[in-house]
């Protein structure tokens, strides 16, 4: 009898390992540090997965994969930058939470987070009772552990994306604020993209928020889908999908310096009128914000659309705030139904999606 060999797949492998934890554990009581590196792990795990499949916890590192059709820049960038500043936030509600003065905790603030991400080949195989990534492109990803990015961006916080990353998602380089670096290991030269992950959280930690909140807005629409945020998160934000289900829209042109977020134009075509929309906040995966203007219409619409995470799926709400005020009356007997109509639409295609996911 002879066993069917397991297929290779091609994905975006990525691997995600908590910088200095090796010294840290050196310096430390045993039991608070394994503590504190479960807590980092499973921050760390919340924000990669989904969109990325963990594979397997390699000590203080998370290993994990993505099928390759399921990748592109602005999923992938997201879900790495806001990985990290979940990281960083966790670092410091944990400092500043506990009291305790023991050399686990007085040295937490000494850890930091790095990521590696190539695209290639792939086996998963059933070893024992684990299920293991096997293959060269998985040997590679590894060895970029041992590489010299840290002295390109000085300091212990960054992204490494391989090249073939960056042909995976049609990427630019200079566009995405990358820099390019080789690095030579025992199977051959690789050539590299560098993002500096501690410039991205300090301009983020400074970044003025423009939101409407509950409290502020004129009227909110709410509706809960059987998806995560994470899931969710490019229905709402990719024109591609949002033709999808938001039937009123007959195109969107969408105008990105780099990456989408913050500064990214949409003009929206509906009925014979353009509305451009600006995206004027982005916390991928949480909230974003829009300012949606329509010379004709004589109004200002801005709409913050907030992802809460619940136990069968997501509450999506939209708050909104309009100029002027007087007109909102108008505006929400025309948007509601709309609305109404794109969430039952959307709740369809989803449900479409994964019946025929499921029928593979």
């Amino acid at each position: 009898m002879t066993t069917a060999l397991p297929t290779a797949q091609v994905g975006c492998l990525l691997l995600a390992d908590i910088t200095g934890y090796t010294s840290y554990l050196q310096g430390t009581e045993l039991e608070h540090a394994q503590d504190v590196l479960a807590d980092l792990l499973e921050t760390i795990i919340a924000g990669i997965e989904p969109p990325f499949e963990v594979s397997k916890l390699e000590g203080d590192a998370v290993f994990a994969h993505m099928p390759a059709a399921q990748v592109d820049a602005p999923m992938l960038f997201d879900t790495i930058e806001s990985t990290y500043f979940a990281f960083r936030r966790r670092l410091r509600d944990v400092v500043h939470s506990t009291t305790c003065d023991c050399n686990a905790c007085v040295l937490i603030p000494s850890l930091d987070l790095k990521f590696f991400v190539h695209s290639g080949s792939y086996v998963v195989r059933r070893i024992g009772r684990n299920e293991e990534l096997t293959g060269a492109d998985v040997v590679l990803v590894h060895r970029l552990l041992k590489g010299s990015a840290r002295d390109v961006v000085a300091n212990d916080a960054y992204l490494v994306l391989t090249e073939s990353v960056l042909e995976a998602i049609d990427g630019d380089a200079d566009a995405l604020g990358l820099v390019g670096h080789v690095e030579n290991f025992d199977v051959g030269e690789v050539k590299t993209f560098i993002e500096n992950l501690q410039d991205r959280w300090v301009a983020e930690e400074h970044r003025s928020h423009a939101i409407v909140s509950s409290e502020t807005a004129v009227g909110s629409f709410e509706w809960t889908l059987p998806r995560t945020p994470q899931e969710l998160w490019p229905w709402y934000t990719d024109p591609r999908k949002r033709l999808d289900w938001q039937k009123d829209l007959d195109s969107v042109d969408e105008f990105v310096d780099g990456r989408r977020g913050v500064g990214t134009v949409n003009h929206c075509a509906h009925g014979g009128s353009v509305t451009v929309q600006q995206v004027v906040d982005w916390h991928p995966f949480e909230t974003f914000t829009t300012r949606d203007v329509d010379d004709d219409a004589g109004f200002v619409l801005t709409a913050t659309t907030v992802f809460a995470p619940t136990d069968g799926g997501t509450n999506v709400t939209i708050h909104f705030g309009c100029e002027p005020e007087q007109a909102w009356a108008q505006v929400k007997a025309n948007l509601f139904p709309t609305f109404e109509r794109a969430s039952q639409e959307l709740e369809r295609v989803l449900n479409a999606e994964e019946g025929s996911m499921q029928a593979r």
